[in-house]
């Protein structure tokens, strides 16, 4: 479907935005939001999800608990060796500790060995629903939180769409699983994810959607895994399978995981601010593409 993307993107961005509205509305006490432990509600992921950045967690976003409504705005930038310059701007409202509605702005500046001054611009909206468990409370089981969701993401770069022959837009659905274990590792808290995506998005969705041939999703696995040296300082790894739709098109449109290194701090319950090294391998016949990830949340 190639027609009209930046009309259904607005749609949905605006339907979020009404929703978090109305929550304003409906629960003015929930202002205060801010009850859940320090850091449990992630930071954000490249797609708008609470979560680490290359992946959603079970979480929800923003620090309000069970009886409240929270948020989080976040700004990202990453650039690799070859000069691929991503930024990313969203936000998600949390409700409840229940529901999360999320968006984000993709703006891909391509390598100028690519194509010089040439950007392409995605958006994506998100819902998520925990479904069972909580990460951190429920100490005594061994069910982790397991929340379900999807991201509806939109390509508005038609010229790469009808060259690679590829959708303009894309549904990821998803399943993840989050466990915090207290003083599991001599005495320091451990925290992993283990999330399975059913998608057909090419580079996250910035070289379209499927592919000849490759009309389907592929059931890909993300995963995170961190330790937290301190309430307020996270570290951490995380990989992130990805679907290899075009390399039938051309071999240096093989697609490669993703996956990172990242530091975590949280100065205070409105603030996160994340540094992570980033290597989302072979970008348009550019190997190893890798470089420094920068992220800053605000969060109630």
């Amino acid at each position: 479907m190639r027609g009209s993307p930046t009309r259904h993107t607005l749609k949905a961005a605006w339907l979020t935005m009404a929703v978090a509205a109305a929550c304003a509305v409906l629960f003015p006490h929930s202002a205060h939001a801010g009850d859940r432990l320090l850091a449990t509600w992630g930071v954000s992921q490249v797609e708008g999800a609470a979560g680490g950045g290359l992946t959603p967690w079970a979480v929800i976003a923003g620090s309000g608990s069970s009886n409240q409504v929270g948020g989080s705005a976040f700004v990202t930038h990453s650039k690799t060796n070859d000069g691929y310059d991503l930024k990313v701007a969203g936000a998600a409202v949390g409700i409840r500790d229940r529901v999360e509605l999320s968006m984000a702005r993709w703006s891909f500046k391509l390598s100028p060995q690519v194509q010089p001054d040439k950007s392409i611009e995605m958006n994506s909206v998100g819902v998520k629903v925990k479904v069972v468990g909580d990460a951190v409370y429920d100490q005594d089981s061994w069910v982790p939180q397991v929340s379900v969701g999807a991201q509806y993401k939109v390509n508005n770069d038609e010229a790469l769409l009808n060259l690679f022959k590829v959708d303009s837009d894309g549904v990821d659905f998803y399943a993840s699983a989050t466990k915090l274990w207290l003083g599991a590792a001599g005495g320091y808290n451990v925290l992993a994810n283990l999330t399975l995506r059913l998608t057909k998005a090419n580079q996250f969705g910035l070289m379209g959607f499927g592919g000849v041939g490759h009309t389907h999703r592929k059931l890909m696995a993300e995963g995170s895994l961190g330790l937290m040296l301190r309430d307020d300082l996270v570290v951490g790894a995380e990989y992130r399978q990805k679907p290899n739709n075009l390399e039938d098109t051309a071999a240096t449109l093989k697609e490669q995981a993703a996956w990172d290194v990242f530091v975590a701090w949280f100065p205070t319950r409105q603030l996160s601010l994340t540094a992570a090294w980033l290597n989302l391998g072979n970008i348009v016949g550019k190997p190893d593409q890798q470089g420094l990830y920068l992220s800053g949340q605000v969060s109630f």
